[in-house]
């Protein structure tokens, strides 16, 4: 990292992630893969199957810098507007802005001018506005549809039982891509009950193939838990405070309707 890059940063962000942030992820990223390739041995799984998703929710656009030069190419992201920012401010780089965070309507057409992936697909209406506006730009968009699996009513997604008659009329959507099923698992310590969670989507997986083979992946776990979901199948992985540290926001800046998540999960 060059010494203009690195005067970008404010004392803030120096105080949050270091002089060197690059070094640090760097070596959190490492930690990150070791793990899942232990999950991933746990369960006679090959962590070629397992594709990591940074999350960078709040962190700055000039540390996001020190995140490319470690190796990180995919940015996953809550909020609309966080991510255009930061796309208009790291234009230079090649990076892949995937939107993990539910998605108004009305934001929808600016998504599609920057966005490579959506994993919050959850309705009729989200998914006719896009294929609208994509088909406008002449391109096409990888999407994850949401799932509700945990039944709180502060998260968003289908529910479990409206999942195979949504997929059922993807195809009414051509510009969307379906890549496969996204879901929060329940914030809890009771391991069991988030793995009910990760298996209850893996279960609509597989149904949903019968229906649109396309829909193979599951995004699924975070840093809290993205081990457990591994072990129950997941193929993405949403990783942000493992590899950035801890937030200076509670997820329910992100999740609006979240109460003190235990613990914070991405």
């Amino acid at each position: 990292m060059t010494t203009s890059h690195r005067a970008d940063l404010s004392a803030a962000d120096i105080a949050r992630f270091g002089a060197e942030p690059a070094t640090s992820f760097a070596a959190n990223l490492q930690t990150v893969r070791s793990r899942i390739a232990a999950a991933c041995l746990r369960s006679g799984r090959s962590p070629d199957d397992v594709r990591l998703l940074p999350v960078t929710k709040t962190v700055p656009a000039p540390v996001l810098r020190y995140a490319f030069a470690a190796g990180i190419r995919d940015f996953g992201e809550n909020k609309l507007q966080e991510a255009r920012d930061k796309n208009a401010a790291l234009a230079d780089l090649d990076i892949r802005w995937c939107i993990i965070g539910h998605l108004q309507t009305n934001k929808v057409k600016y998504l599609v001018r920057f966005a490579s992936e959506f994993h919050a697909l959850d309705s009729f209406r989200l998914a006719e506005e896009l294929n609208r506006r994509l088909e406008a730009q002449e391109r096409d968009l990888d999407v994850f549809v949401q799932v509700n699996t945990s039944g709180e009513p502060s998260k968003y997604g289908l529910q479990p039982a409206d999942v195979i008659p949504f997929v059922e009329r993807l195809a009414e959507f051509p510009r969307l891509k379906p890549q496969g099923l996204m879901t929060l698992a329940i914030f809890s310590a009771d391991v069991e009950r988030v793995r009910t969670c990760f298996r209850l989507l893996r279960d609509l997986r597989d149904r949903a193939m019968a229906v649109h083979p396309a829909l193979t992946q599951l995004s699924m776990g975070m840093s809290g838990d993205f081990e457990i979901a591994i072990e129950e199948g997941a193929n993405v992985v949403r990783v942000g405070q493992a590899i950035f540290g801890a937030r200076p926001t509670s997820d329910a800046h992100y999740w609006p309707g979240l109460i003190a998540p235990e613990p914070d999960q991405q």
